[in-house]
């Protein structure tokens, strides 16, 4: 005959402190398992978000960032008037030849320097980023030396405000715009004429080009086309898997360090719940010989205890995800590997991410109170009956 939870519950609100003690230190590692996992997750989508399903993007052949890749004009050029390249109305290609460049900013609290991305985009730029939102000014006049910048970028940079001048390349450029790009490596960007930032940098090649090319069978054809003409050395990838690959090294990286980080804390809070649980063992002796006598298994009195503990580990695991579910006001950058460059990003808390939380907190429960509950199954009746 199984003990009923409720007795396992009330247990636990008669020793409220421990109780609260030992689901806190359960809690803030839950906390901190949460945090990294959100915090990969985060970068991940940020990255993934910024590509598109229907652009399609052309790079120098065995290039990995866009930063590292050269298209010469001619080839850019023969590349968006392909047919599988969707057209506007007027019989235009809806594509954009584009460049980029690394410059050092100063940060506007700290003054230190950091690396800024710095995109050369053409008229169609907007339209293939529907995401891309200008929420102050105007857009740059094409062949002047005027910018808009992200939103993260006007508020970490110096100069980043509107009708603000940025200088690089040797030049002042004006700040007339600021766009939001959602949750995306956009809003970490600076976006120029490209032809103008390819003359400041006194370059003659595009660093990509991004093309409208809609559906499956379309896009498999324009890359074949293009990765199979001998007058280009170039490959294709759709957008969206061009950035899952840029974010894949350092998400798990920041999973992979977090997780071996939590789980080094952990064995402190599994101590400490099966610290707790022995305890409530050792001052229960009469009562668990009690059970026994009306008729409670071993089998009942080990379920017992480890649901109290898988119920420490539960309250733990909810608390932390509570907390930890705060995170996602936060706006924190990092560097971008494959760039070099600053990028901005949030916490991001999933159902999946909640899941694995109360799943990790659970066997941490479990684990602490694995011993306790077994050698309170293991008491024999008699012995237990005369503790005094």
């Amino acid at each position: 005959m199984p003990i009923p939870v409720s007795y396992s519950i009330r247990n636990l609100w008669t020793r409220k402190l421990t109780t609260i003690l030992t689901a806190g230190g359960m809690a803030l590692v839950a906390f901190v398992f949460a945090a990294v996992l959100m915090l990969a997750e985060g970068l991940e989508q940020t990255l993934v978000e910024t590509g598109s399903p229907e652009n399609a993007i052309v790079l120098r052949a065995a290039a990995e960032t866009e930063v590292s890749s050269q298209i010469d004009r001619q080839s850019a050029a023969l590349a968006e008037i392909q047919p599988e390249v969707a057209q506007d109305g007027s019989g235009k290609a809806v594509a954009s030849k584009e460049s980029l460049v690394l410059v050092t900013l100063p940060k506007r609290e700290t003054k230190k320097p950091t690396n800024v991305v710095v995109r050369g985009v053409g008229v169609r730029s907007t339209e293939l980023r529907p995401q891309v939102k200008l929420i102050a000014g105007r857009k740059f006049q094409p062949g002047s030396r005027e910018i808009i910048v992200g939103k993260s970028i006007a508020e970490r940079i110096k100069g980043g405000y509107l009708d603000d001048t940025i200088r690089f390349a040797m030049s002042d450029w004006a700040v007339v715009g600021i766009f939001d790009a959602g949750k995306t490596a956009f809003n970490s960007e600076i976006w120029a004429d490209a032809d103008q930032l390819m003359q400041a940098f006194r370059r003659d090649t595009y660093s990509c080009l991004i093309a409208r090319v809609p559906g499956r069978k379309m896009f498999q054809d324009f890359k074949d086309r293009l990765e199979h003409d001998v007058r280009l050395t170039v490959q294709v990838k759709r957008e969206i898997d061009f950035y899952k690959e840029q974010s894949e090294v350092m998400s798990k990286f920041i999973r992979i360090l977090g997780i071996a980080i939590t789980t080094f804390f952990s064995i402190g809070a599994i101590l400490g719940a099966m610290v707790t649980m022995y305890s409530a063992v050792a001052n229960r002796i009469r009562e668990i010989g009690t059970l026994r006598a009306l008729g409670f298994t071993r089998i009942s009195i080990l379920g017992a205890f480890l649901a109290e503990s898988l119920l420490l580990g539960l309250l733990g695991g909810f608390v932390g995800i509570a907390f930890s579910s705060l995170l996602q006001l936060l706006t924190i950058s990092t560097m971008n590997w494959n760039t070099f460059s600053e990028l901005a990003f949030g916490f991001r808390l999933t159902p999946s991410i909640a899941a694995y939380t109360i799943g990790f907190a659970l066997i941490m429960g479990l684990l602490g109170g694995m011993l306790p509950a077994w050698r309170a199954s293991r008491l024999k009746i008699v012995d237990a009956l005369r503790e005094s």
